[in-house]
């Protein structure tokens, strides 16, 4: 039975040895299946491991049957969630940045860029954003914009110069009003140290540059509300292009720890305790000093800083216009929730919950409609709970229910490039219904609570494949890895 295949390792032991002992008896009971009845059984079976035990006796015929079942369960067009495949684009001519329109806009003060970093694979997508049906890659030097439409699919309508900066940040806004060519502009910026370039889209695809601008401190967001640039520094500074007035405004706050938006406006968690907010629409600025009006919204009971900040509108908020629900965490460990009630106008928002489940700084929070998330900075600990409503409202009858606990592993390069932490941070989702997936991930994980999948990714190579769902998160992955070569 065990003796009709030649060269095996059982047609030669069995001359000389009557005693086998297997290594592994769950993988060769389906080896020994096979070699009675020469059918394969791969049920409850690791295709792999059966594999490897079969390649060790030797055993041939069963190694092609199992590589090519392997083979069939891969897949170079993805699963039902792959959308399309958009291959590496040329690169393009070097181009000194600042020339155009940047000089009518940026002073002589912000010409200078950073250089751009050796050794980095000018090829490589570095970081990926998307808003409505656009995506951006940003690549070491350069960025491509993508648009999809159901009668063309997937189009490369803009590329930027070569630039001689390391591109750190990317942030991309497809629907622009009042910009400088009507309301039908795209924009797409990019930043590096403390510089940041600004191209306007027509829908025609050409583009243009607006400026270049400086923050006089590195960038550590950079992201659009409305038809604001917003550029922020832990320094505690904030640089806002205005679309409207073309200008560029850099104000000085407290040292920033934590931000998010909420409609038109800009929430900022700060090191002295305090959450505080601009009203990027109606944009106020004070009469003594041109400032922008700054208002304090909140302050931590226990003066620590907020170092992650997260904000949910509920569907109370587009009636009343004054009901918001917002989760912090703090360098301590503790996670807060706070609420504004139609009641509590007058008096800010109201400490609703507070967990303290950590014991290192919480670095992300995630709060939505039915998952509170938080993650500290304890080897990315993440603790979940699940968010008890009422009519839309967050309620404590019953309150929110401990749901998981668990760490993710980030296996992070040993030199990375200046885009690493942007590109592959954790946790991090798109500003728009329609958003990107990838079936293999390296070095980022994300979570969330309905039903379907949505990440901004990070890739290896300069072709890349992209999926598009309608609904956010809803499991998490727990150890990031390396894909094997340059697949994603």
């Amino acid at each position: 039975t065990l003796t009709w295949i030649p060269d095996s390792f059982f047609s030669r032991s069995f001359l000389f040895y009557k005693i086998f002992i297997d290594r592994d008896p769950t993988a060769f009971a389906p080896i020994l299946n096979f070699l009675r009845t020469k059918e394969l059984d791969l049920r409850g079976v690791n295709i792999s491991i059966l594999r490897h035990e079969a390649e060790f006796y030797g055993i041939t015929p069963l190694v092609r049957r199992l590589l090519l079942c392997e083979e069939l369960e891969r897949s170079s067009c993805g699963s039902v969630l792959f959308h399309g495949y958009l291959p590496p684009p040329a690169l393009p001519a070097r181009s000194s940045v600042g020339g155009g329109q940047a000089a009518a806009v940026a002073g002589p003060e912000e010409r200078s860029g950073p250089s751009g970093a050796e050794g980095v694979d000018p090829r490589k997508v570095l970081i990926v954003a998307g808003h409505h049906n656009w995506i951006v890659a940003a690549y070491a030097h350069f960025v491509i914009c993508y648009r999809i439409k159901e009668s063309s699919g997937w189009q490369q309508v803009f590329s930027s110069p070569y630039l001689d900066w390391a591109i750190e940040q990317v942030a991309l806004n497809a629907k622009v009003v009042g910009g400088p060519h009507g309301d039908k502009d795209k924009m797409v910026a990019a930043s590096s140290e403390s510089s940041i370039i600004l191209w306007s889209i027509q829908d025609g695809g050409s583009g243009s540059e607006i400026g270049v601008f400086s923050l006089g401190v590195p960038v550590d967001s950079l992201f659009f509300i409305g038809s604001q640039l917003v550029a922020t520094s832990h320094t505690g500074k904030v640089g806002v292009w205005n679309a409207v007035t073309q200008h560029w405004q850099v104000q000085d706050v407290v040292p920033i720890t934590s931000c998010d938006t909420a409609g038109s406006f800009l929430l900022l968690g700060c090191n002295n305790g305090s959450v505080y907010y601009i009203d990027m629409q109606k944009f106020p600025l004070r009469m003594k000093d041109n400032d922008l009006l700054v208002t304090e919204l909140y302050h931590d009971p226990s003066n620590d800083a907020i170092t992650a900040l997260s904000v949910y509108l509920t569907p109370k908020t587009s009636v009343s216009g004054n009901w918001i629900e917002i989760a912090y965490g703090t360098s301590s460990g503790a996670v807060r929730v706070i609420v504004q009630h139609p009641e509590t106008v007058g008096s800010g928002p109201q400490l609703f919950q507070t967990f303290t489940v950590h014991r290192s700084p919480v670095t992300k929070i995630m709060l939505s409609e039915k998952h509170l998330v938080s993650v500290c900075a304890d080897n990315n600990h993440v603790r979940t709970w699940t968010v008890t409503r009422f009519r839309g409202m967050i309620s404590t009858q019953p309150g929110s229910t401990p749901l998981a606990s668990f760490k993710i592993i980030s296996l992070e390069e040993t030199e990375s490039h200046s885009s690493y932490s942007s590109g592959n941070d954790i946790g991090e989702r798109l500003p728009s219904s329609r958003v990107l997936q990838c079936e293999s991930v390296r070095a980022r994980a994300a979570w969330a609570p309905d039903p379907a999948i949505t990440s901004s990714l990070v890739m290896q190579t300069g072709a890349f494949r992209c999926g598009t769902s309608p609904r956010p998160w809803t499991r998490s992955t727990r150890l990031t890895t390396r894909p094997s070569g340059n697949q994603v």
